[in-house]
């Protein structure tokens, strides 16, 4: 498809058909899925940390920026779904977020880069050269007066603009379909796909607040204090922009993206068919227990037990091992020399935070892979994990 702005002038369709690109649209679309983009994802970011010293220099960065500028918003022009998607009002704040995240995580990589560099070369920091100290009156408050001025100038103009978002009044008989929350809710609702609402609305959330206010505890290391570096603190910095990008931003970006009725995953480039019926095969831990042998056809085959806590004894073995014995382990093994800098109660604390944390991509995996639901499955005490 490509937009005609004068058959847009006259009121007509302004996209007509580039039979080139179907193929292209289509390879997206099939890859969009979480089970498949999600793990590209991780692995981009991973390399993106690996190679900061080369891809926060400003041409390569400058051309990333552009073909991200081009391809984002130049799909527009190509397709009608992408485009109902992104022109919404209350999508607008996903692209300056996005844009936002990528020109601030630049910023602060390019310094680090900067700095990292001429510690191993012996050299003093960018900022201990510089002697550009300014008093904070006048200097810094005309300075935030003035951008105060220009965000409130900004966001009166988008007000004026873009039109409220605004629906027909709440009917229960007739719901929005897809229900989706505000979109810097739509990380959290996101998780309720894979953990029980107690979990995903509460205890992950308040895990997220108490990690929050706990990690400048975690964090003792005094390199890196005042000044922007990676190589000197790689772990803390790696943990969290993970729990940042990968399980709150991506996340936000499924759900305004490829979220659609029925809250079935569509691609970008995909119609957002109300009727569509996706086969879901919700299986649990205790399923696999006790009868491995229909599900992945070798092992046993035994009815599940009446009593729910011998039936659910997989899940809560697991469960137990993954919180109160991985963290052990961890002290013992890779995170020997951590524990022993913290202190074993604020290694502890910050490995249940961590273990925790990864759950989320644990769960994921797990319900694309074996449609694994829940750890344990307790209806009869409305307690699921």
């Amino acid at each position: 498809m490509f937009s005609n702005p004068f058959l847009l002038a006259a009121g007509r369709d302004p996209f007509v058909e580039l039979p080139q690109l179907e193929g292209v649209k289509q390879f997206v679309n099939n890859w969009s899925p979480p089970e498949f983009s999600l793990p590209f994802i991780v692995l981009l970011f991973i390399v993106l940390l690996l190679t900061y010293k080369k891809w926060t220099k400003p041409v390569i960065a400058l051309t990333l920026l552009v073909v991200f500028v081009v391809v984002y918003f130049g799909a527009m022009l190509v397709d009608y779904n992408y485009y109902e998607i992104l022109k919404k009002a209350d999508n607008v704040p996903i692209t300056i977020m996005l844009l936002g995240c990528g020109i601030f995580l630049w910023t602060a990589f390019r310094q680090a880069a900067r700095n990292d560099v001429r510690l191993e070369a012996g050299k003093p920091l960018v900022d201990e050269e510089r002697d550009d100290k300014v008093l904070v009156w006048p200097d810094l408050v005309y300075t935030e007066l003035i951008c105060l001025v220009l965000a409130s100038a900004v966001l009166v103009i988008w007000a004026v603009v873009l039109p409220a978002p605004l629906e027909s009044p709440a009917n229960p008989a007739g719901p929005p379909n897809p229900s989706k929350a505000p979109w810097y809710f739509l990380g959290l609702q996101e998780m309720l796909v894979y953990f029980d609402p107690w979990m995903a609305g509460v205890i992950l959330p308040v895990m997220i607040i108490t990690g929050l206010i706990a990690m400048p505890y975690f964090d003792t290391n005094p390199k890196g204090n005042g000044y922007y570096t990676f190589r000197e603190r790689p772990f803390a910095i790696s943990v969290w922009l993970f729990g940042f990008l990968i399980l709150w931003v991506v996340l936000i970006v499924f759900g305004v993206f490829l979220r659609g009725p029925n809250w079935n995953f569509f691609g970008p480039f995909a119609y957002w068919d109300a009727n569509m019926q996706v086969p879901l095969t919700n299986v649990m831990m205790s399923d696999y227990f006790w009868n491995p042998k229909d599900l992945l056809g070798f092992g046993w085959s035994y009815a599940l037990p009446k009593n729910p806590f011998i039936r659910e004894i997989s899940g809560i073995v697991f469960t137990a091992a993954w919180v109160f014995i991985l963290p052990p382990l961890l002290a013992r093994t890779v995170m020997r020399k951590m524990c022993m800098q913290l202190g074993t109660f604020r290694f502890y604390v910050m490995a249940f935070h961590l273990v925790i944390m990864a759950m989320l991509p644990l769960k994921m995996a797990l319900r694309w892979l074996l449609t694994l639901k829940y750890f344990i499955y307790l209806p009869e005490y409305n307690l699921n994990l």
